[in-house]
């Protein structure tokens, strides 16, 4: 008896010893809400032409708010929409998105981006559910295909580490905060 009781006394203190030393040996690496929003000024527009019916595009970058809702990313851009050839009507639109890591490109991606909002006074009311879902398709588009952060093959050391021991990552106001684990 003696000697299970000291079996299960050893495991539960290594368990114990294990999880204390992980978080213990915890890293965190941050980049902030301004770094995202120079990365996607660098993306430039992405125009959709839906067969000569309608044609999205963004005005120019959309612009982020980390934390905003509460650990989400609120995203706010200024869309044109033209309708079977006619000028351009400005569009503004609002929205939220995660953020995921894919691991083989070594970059974060905003995920499930979703527009909340769709204002306009030259848009007809009509035409703003069909608007909705072009404009919530392209912002999707977008963001699928531009990370808005990427960790550099010549970045500093906790950079190096993130690329190979990335455990979670969470957003806070105003920064994207992971967390790195060598367990």
């Amino acid at each position: 008896m003696k000697q299970k009781t000291a079996a299960f006394l050893l495991a539960a203190l290594l368990g114990y010893a294990s999880s204390a030393l992980a978080g213990f040996l915890d890293r965190e690496i941050a980049f902030s809400e301004v770094q995202i929003q120079n990365a996607l000024a660098k993306s430039g527009s992405q125009p959709r032409n839906y067969g000569g019916l309608m044609t999205v595009a963004l005005a120019e970058a959309p612009h982020i708010v980390l934390g905003t809702p509460e650990n989400r990313v609120g995203i706010s851009a200024r869309v044109n929409i033209a309708l079977l050839g006619n000028p351009a009507i400005p569009v503004d639109v609002t929205g939220n998105a995660g953020i995921r890591y894919d691991d083989n490109a070594k970059a974060f991606f905003l995920e499930n981006p979703v527009i909340d909002t769709v204002e306009s006074m030259a848009l007809p009311r009509e035409s703003e559910a069909s608007a909705r879902r072009v404009i919530n398709s392209l912002i999707i588009t977008y963001f699928r295909s531009k990370p808005v952060y990427t960790l550099r093959e010549n970045g500093n050391a906790q950079e190096l580490a993130a690329r190979w021991l990335l455990r979670s990552v969470r957003i806070e106001p105003g920064k994207v905060v992971a967390t790195l684990s060598p367990l």
